[in-house]
């Protein structure tokens, strides 16, 4: 079935069941390559869920290296692993996950310089990093090169994810929903806090995003911005219109 090995078949059996994805769109996920910002709290649940789809080709970018205090969310990671590049470690269980998978890291900092070569090729990007500075190089760099940006934030017991191909002429880009001051004030977890598991629904739906990028299926959540309370346990999906006179992606 559409190439697949016998191995294939079998690891995926509940994928190619669905009829809404089947053995076409496994092998759409097959021949992938998702670009993953940040192996933090939301790129370990959506790393794990995409090398597990059967993602062919990962490269996972991050500077930062393991803390003990990242283990409360990163799951990706344990105690023995404190110290070492979460870009290396990441890509190595990505790839003890399934060997499907060819994960590659990148450690050096994704940067205005560099982030236009690193996800080139790509079939989404996937952005969870936790600097809003990085969020605007990256989806500069998804937006010039056509690439869909699916984008994860969480912070204490709250999470956004969005889907933006602004390129479209009825799709907003990430500048419509931020604005574009690099500047903008914000906190980190570590200053107020995040809830665990709520890094790790927000990563799995993340992953879920860039698997309906790759191999469309339901309804299309670009032009859509998805609000998760924790506290309430209630989810909002707002309407996000084009912003006619950003700088990015208007006219």
């Amino acid at each position: 079935m559409a190439g697949l090995t016998d191995a294939q078949l079998d690891r995926y059996a509940r994928h190619i069941v669905l009829h809404e994805l089947g053995g076409g769109g496994q092998a759409r996920l097959l021949a992938a390559h998702v670009v993953v910002i940040g192996a933090g709290g939301i790129g370990s649940p959506a790393i794990q869920y995409l090398a597990a789809a059967g993602v062919g080709r990962l490269t996972i970018i991050d500077d930062d290296r393991i803390d003990r205090s990242n283990l409360q969310r990163q799951t990706l990671f344990s105690d023995t692993d404190i110290g070492a590049e979460k870009a290396v470690r990441a890509a190595e269980a990505a790839m003890r996950i399934n060997p499907d998978v060819d994960a590659r890291p990148v450690v050096p900092r994704i940067d205005a310089d560099n982030a236009a070569a690193l996800i080139a090729g790509a079939d989404a990007v996937l952005d969870g990093c936790d600097n809003f500075a990085t969020r605007l190089i990256v989806a500069d760099a998804a937006l010039a090169a056509r690439i869909p940006l699916v984008s994860a934030a969480v912070t204490q017991f709250e999470g956004q994810l969005a889907t933006y191909r602004g390129w479209e002429s009825d799709r907003p880009c990430y500048r419509c929903v931020v604005g574009s001051d690099p500047d903008r004030p914000g906190t980190s977890c570590a200053e107020v806090g995040v809830l665990g598991a709520m890094a790790g629904v927000i990563g799995s739906m993340a992953a879920l995003e860039a698997i309906r990028t790759i191999a469309p299926f339901g309804e299309d959540m670009a032009g859509r911005l998805l609000i998760a309370d924790g506290l309430a346990m209630r989810f909002r999906t707002l309407s996000v219109p084009k912003d006619p006179g950003c700088a990015a992606c208007g006219p």
